[in-house]
């Protein structure tokens, strides 16, 4: 454990105007106030945050970071209060040790706490002062880094994963790579040990193989930017067993396909220097296509500036060069913290790199009360990925695009199994809508639900798409041999014969199936008759010349519009069940429709809009996700409501009934609902073709003198 003396020339070190007087009594304060408590590894719990504020010296931040991190959990862990901490240090130290307890209560109550308030709360606590986030995050990485000793194996699992999911990419946002990394890489030696062992034992191996290698092309390449009169610091590194796991993962490749596995940095003294190296290297050395990338003229959103390339470098190793100035490394490095090396003491939110930040204020600023403020908020942070929440407050990473079905996926396969409707934010929306971070969404299942072919055209998680076609694979296979059997015993009776398994196995091996099921589904699907087979069993039944091709599930036998018309241009309907349009919205193709099943009266079809739906928000077993098939030649009419205000003059009525027939609509009913003695109100059911056609009918009535005003009619 670090001793005061210790802390205080550490920080002497960097910063010669720091408060000593202050640094000395927050120690001795701190460490009488935690007296003998102990943390789980059976240390004093003083070490904490000593050792806390000794990562803080070593990225040379200010006296007031150090004295938070010495004082951070005594409101937490002790009996003192702000009011003692801001009497003794100030109102500065007490806001940032608020600050930081926030978090810690955020962590602590989040399973009972509404996310949103969370949210909140975090949101406010970093951009007041970005510091409270820098002595979290090293609160967090001391956490980890004894992490081993915390008995229970489901509270390091859950400390890890909050790890991975929050504090790592928070550590991203801020530019700090070092934290970020050393974070993923202590979550991922809890999360997946296995893993991170055996690409550690791979690493090991490359070590033992060419310990030579490093310091070689090291020197090498220092060698070449000295020929060219360019005076660089160059260093090795490799990288961490998590980073390169999710290379292998992300890229889908093997350890031994990785290029990259060693890093070069060369800094100079300037931008010029850093293009000149480049050019350098690239005239010695052959360029691998493709891993070229220039951050200093397009800096990443956290500030990050280097210039990076792949190069077949010394000894024929393809290895990976990062070309920065001194500044730009301090930065790649200590991200946020490095900029008051540069601009002495500026710690309020600003720049590019914090417009993610400022965009969560913004909405904060407009937000009634923290519901609405995640309702509305985009989390910036996270680009790549969608985060949202359980209503207990459990976070779910999903793909961006993700739908609620990928989320009813990635909390339990059976739970996407039988999802029939989802609550996002609270309110019910279709399945295919698309996730926003920060969404809260609760999944609503029923045991007679089973996944729908429609889902897999919208959904974007791997784990979703494999498990809905595996079960549309299933079912078809069951569909299809149930038909295929069917049509085979009728076969078998027509000809008076007993229809049985037995009588099918000897056929198995001509048809190349495995078993009788096999058999049936092939018949079922039309790729043989049940004439073929009867045959194929009997051969002394005569093969008739009438076609054998069979035309399962409503596939049309040939090119007549009958069979094509009896087919409903919809798609996610249950099979054989009664379907009517609901009259109280006239849903019409191109617009998002739902279904709602009633017993005796099959499926009626709503518009997504309809305020007939919130009478069954009680009963989601009943939903159905529905959608119109597209269809270009589909001529079937479609009946859209007009409620209109018409002039009361001669002929009003016939330019009505023109207009519409001249947009090829037609009148099937007509109610007037008022009359006086200037207008007409009416209620009009015109057929179309959909929803744009209905929407073509309505602006040119609205152009009409003698209509005062045409609108979409709900009931």
């Amino acid at each position: 454990m670090m001793r005061q003396f210790e802390l205080v020339e550490r920080i002497k070190a960097y910063d010669p105007n720091a408060d000593e007087d202050a640094l000395n009594r927050a120690y001795v304060f701190a460490m009488k106030l935690h007296g003998t408590q102990t943390r789980e590894s059976g240390d004093p719990y003083f070490s904490h945050p000593i050792e806390v504020a000794g990562i803080l010296t070593d990225l040379k931040l200010d006296d007031s970071s150090i004295i938070t991190a010495l004082l951070h959990d005594l409101v937490e862990d002790t009996d003192t209060s702000l009011e003692d901490i801001e009497k003794m240090f100030g109102k500065e130290i007490a806001r940032l040790v608020d600050g930081v307890t926030k978090l810690t209560r955020l962590e602590l109550q989040s399973e009972q706490t509404k996310h949103a308030e969370n949210f909140r709360k975090l949101v406010l606590a970093m951009s007041e002062d970005i510091r409270v986030l820098l002595v979290k995050l090293a609160d967090r990485l001391h956490n980890m880094q004894t992490l081993h000793h915390v008995q229970s194996p489901d509270k390091r699992r859950r400390i890890a994963r909050e790890t991975m999911e929050i504090y790592a990419p928070l550590a991203e946002r801020i530019g700090m790579q070092r934290f970020k990394d050393e974070l993923l890489d202590l979550a991922f030696a809890e999360l997946n040990t296995d893993g991170r062992d055996s690409i550690l034992a791979r690493l090991e191996f490359l070590k033992g193989r060419g310990d030579a290698l490093p310091p070689l092309i090291i020197e090498q390449l220092e060698r070449v930017l000295a020929e060219e009169g360019i005076k660089a610091w160059v260093s090795g590194r490799m990288k961490t067993p998590y980073s390169i796991w999710n290379k292998m993962q992300h890229k889908d490749v093997a350890f031994e396909q990785l290029s990259d596995i060693m890093a070069f940095r060369v800094v100079v003294a300037g931008v010029t220097e850093c293009y000149q190296a480049l050019g350098a290297l690239h005239s010695r050395y052959p360029v691998v296509p493709g891993r070229f990338r220039d951050y200093i003229s397009t800096p990443k959103p956290n500030g990050y500036q280097s210039l990076h390339t792949g190069l077949i470098g010394p000894e024929r190793q393809r290895i990976e060069v990062q070309i920065r100035t001194h500044e730009m490394h301090d930065i790649a490095e200590f991200g946020v913290a490095a900029h008051w090396k540069y601009k002495q003491g500026d710690y309020k939110v600003d720049g590019r790199q914090y417009r993610w930040l400022r965009e969560l204020l913004d909405i904060l600023d407009h937000a009634s009360n923290p519901e609405e403020f995640l309702e509305h908020t985009k989390l910036e942070m996270f680009q790549d990925q969608v985060f949202c929440f359980t209503p207990k407050g459990d976070l779910i990473a999903l793909p961006s695009g993700a739908t609620p079905v990928d989320f009813a996926y990635a909390v339990h396969s059976e739970v996407g199994d039988t999802c029939v409707g989802a609550k996002v934010n609270g309110r019910i929306l279709p399945l295919r809508s698309k996730l926003q971070n920060g969404d809260q969404v609760e999944i609503l299942t029923s045991k007679a639900q089973t996944p729908s072919p429609d889902w897999e055209q919208f959904v974007v998680s791997g784990k979703a798409k494999a498990r809905i076609r595996r079960f549309i694979h299933l079912k078809e296979r069951e569909q299809y041999g149930q038909l295929g059997r069917q049509m085979l015993q009728k076969a078998f009776r027509e000809e008076d014969y007993e229809f049985s398994n037995k009588a099918l196995d000897g056929v198995l091996k001509k048809f190349r199936c495995n078993g009788v099921e096999d058999l049936c589904a092939l018949v079922g699907k039309g790729h043989h008759s049940a004439r073929e087979v009867l045959v194929a069993v009997f051969p002394g039944v005569k093969q008739t010349t009438r076609s054998m091709r069979v035309w399962p599930f409503g596939r049309g036998r040939g090119r007549g519009d009958k069979a094509k018309k009896s087919k409903l241009p919809i798609k996610g309907l249950i099979p054989g069940m009664a379907v009517h349009y609901a009259r109280c919205c006239h849903p019409l193709p191109g617009e998002r429709i739902v279904g709602i099943v009633t017993t005796g009266k099959g499926v009626t079809v709503h518009t997504i809009d309809c305020e007939t739906l919130e009478t069954f928000q009680d009963t989601p077993e009943r939903w159905i996700d529905l959608a119109w098939e597209v269809d270009e030649e589909e001529s079937d009419a479609h009946t859209g409501r007009l409620r209109l205000v018409v002039a009361n003059e001669p002929g009003s009525l016939g330019d009505l009934s023109t207009i519409i027939g001249k947009n090829h609509g037609n009148i099937s009913n007509l109610k007037i609902t008022d009359r006086s003695i200037d207008f007409f109100e009416m209620l009009v059911d015109v057929e179309v073709q959909d929803a744009k056609h209905l929407s073509n009918i309505i602006a040119a009535l609205r152009a009409a003198p003698v209509i005062t005003s045409v609108e979409r009619a709900r009931r």
